[in-house]
């Protein structure tokens, strides 16, 4: 994504989200967690306050608040006399994110609420037609709404607050994978196989899909962290 596509989405993002509930500055977070979650802001970007001013609609103490906010869930850093910049995770920040990857996406696969898991059929659509015009920086983000919508069908506030940043967070990650269509292709057609599963009643079947889909992710991504 260009400086240029991510100052427009930044835009469109800031005026959906003025919508939203929450102080200017959890607004502004969550406006910038997105863009993050989208593959809009890489690891080790600064992130200049008067390039985000104006797109964002905000005063630059708001800003600074939402930049606040975004370093304690781990998404950017302070660095003293230079500025704030997005995050580079570590190998151990990948272990960490798929540990809790596993605890909350294969128990909510279980005690989901949803009737027909439409969330996550549409970002397996959406994931086929950004390969289909080859956008894989597309198919990652859809990637990630489909195990969104999974935590989603749960129906708690709570938890679909620790997805956004987790997501946001493993987004992060999935830039340190070299090629984008090598790393997701694959994995779009696993989230497919276990939308199928669900759909067709099969939770069980459909855990343990996941199961081994998150246990590729996270040694596939291991492995890029510690080459």
């Amino acid at each position: 994504m260009s400086v240029e596509d991510a100052v427009g989405r930044l835009r469109d993002l800031a005026g959906a989200r003025r919508r939203s509930h929450g102080t200017a500055a959890e607004v502004t977070a969550d406006t910038l967690r997105e863009l993050i979650m989208e593959g809009g802001l890489r690891p080790g970007d600064r992130v200049v306050e008067e390039s985000l001013l104006e797109p964002l609609e905000v005063s630059r103490n708001t800003l600074r608040e939402a930049f606040r906010l975004l370093v304690r869930e781990k998404l950017l850093e302070h660095k003293v006399n230079r500025g704030v910049f997005v995050r580079v995770l570590t190998a151990t920040d990948v272990d960490d994110l798929f540990t809790v990857r596993v605890l909350i996406e294969l128990t909510a696969l279980r005690r989901s609420r949803e009737p027909n898991w439409t969330a996550m059929t549409e970002a397996v659509a959406q994931g086929r037609a950004y390969a289909a015009a080859e956008d894989w920086l597309g198919v990652g983000t859809a990637n990630m709404r489909f195990h969104k919508a999974i935590v989603a069908s749960v129906g708690s506030a709570r938890l679909d607050e620790i997805m956004d940043q987790l997501t946001a967070e493993l987004r992060l990650g999935f830039h340190e994978m070299g090629d984008p269509r090598a790393f997701h292709e694959k994995y779009l057609t696993r989230n497919a196989a276990i939308a199928d599963a669900v759909s067709q009643g099969d939770i069980e079947g459909a855990v343990l899909q996941l199961q081994e889909y998150l246990d590729d992710a996270k040694s596939e991504m291991l492995a890029a962290f510690t080459a």
